[in-house]
């Protein structure tokens, strides 16, 4: 598999949610998210069925593609995310992501993504095991671990997530993937760093980053302790760095 090499390049990234945004001035947000140092823009797709709330759908991806030039991480939290992959990457989203529990065939829906233009990723919910990307690992370039039961913000971290993130890293290690290990839900600067030695790259994060007064000052502080995770002997953080994905 060759990876989108002008897209993701091997190196941390803080990632804000916007479902932790103001919907009423989204495009200042947006901005703001961007001049405070954020790599991608997370969008979280509900459909009030695949989980229990509903969000928006291309017309806000659009919206948001719009007003910056940053990649555009689109996670559908929907059933039958195959009749709108198409929809997503014409409305501008760069990496697209679905859940392993929604497709019933991920291979043909990954390939999809990618034959589309954009990056594909899968996702797990949390219980969901690390066995089921046994057949799909080379076919993605992101790997989203939940830390949330998906479906709303502002849930708190499930701590018992770490050791699957660390599991998921010695698997994509063992296998020479290079795709991203993305973690989404509750990331915040109490427990960022943990999640960095546990070997996560791509850090999502709604009301630990849009819930603070300052994004510039929480990010920057963010990326403090993903560097301090190195420091203190995590998955050397260096590397992830300096090499290209």
């Amino acid at each position: 598999m060759e990876m989108n090499q002008g897209l993701i390049p091997r190196a941390f990234k803080i990632v804000p949610s916007l479902l932790s945004a103001d919907f009423g001035r989204l495009a200042e947000e947006v901005l703001a998210l961007e001049q405070a140092g954020a790599d991608w823009i997370h969008l979280d797709v509900m459909d009030g069925n695949f989980v229990p709330n509903i969000t928006f759908g291309p017309r806000a991806v659009e919206a948001v593609r719009s007003v910056t030039s940053l990649p555009l991480d689109t996670h559908l939290m929907v059933e039958n995310p195959e009749r709108h992959i198409k929809a997503f990457v014409s409305a501008g989203a760069d990496l697209v992501s679905v859940h392993v529990e929604a497709c019933p065939h991920l291979h043909r829906t990954l390939q999809t993504i990618r034959d589309l233009g954009a990056s594909p990723g899968v996702v797990l919910n949390p219980s969901t095991p690390l066995n089921s990307l046994e057949y799909v690992l080379e076919e993605v370039d992101l790997v989203m671990i939940m830390t949330v039961n998906p479906g709303f913000g502002g849930q708190a971290f499930i701590k018992g997530m770490i050791p699957k993130v660390r599991a998921l890293r010695k698997m994509m290690e063992e296998r020479r993937c290079r795709a991203e290990l993305e973690v989404d839900g509750g990331l915040h600067l109490g427990n960022v760093r943990e999640v960095a030695s546990a070997g996560a790259t791509v850090f999502v994060s709604g009301s630990g980053i849009l819930g603070t007064g300052d994004y510039a000052a929480t990010i920057r502080s963010m990326r403090e302790e993903i560097s301090l995770a190195g420091l203190a002997g995590g998955w050397d953080a260096a590397d992830r760095g300096s090499s290209a994905g």
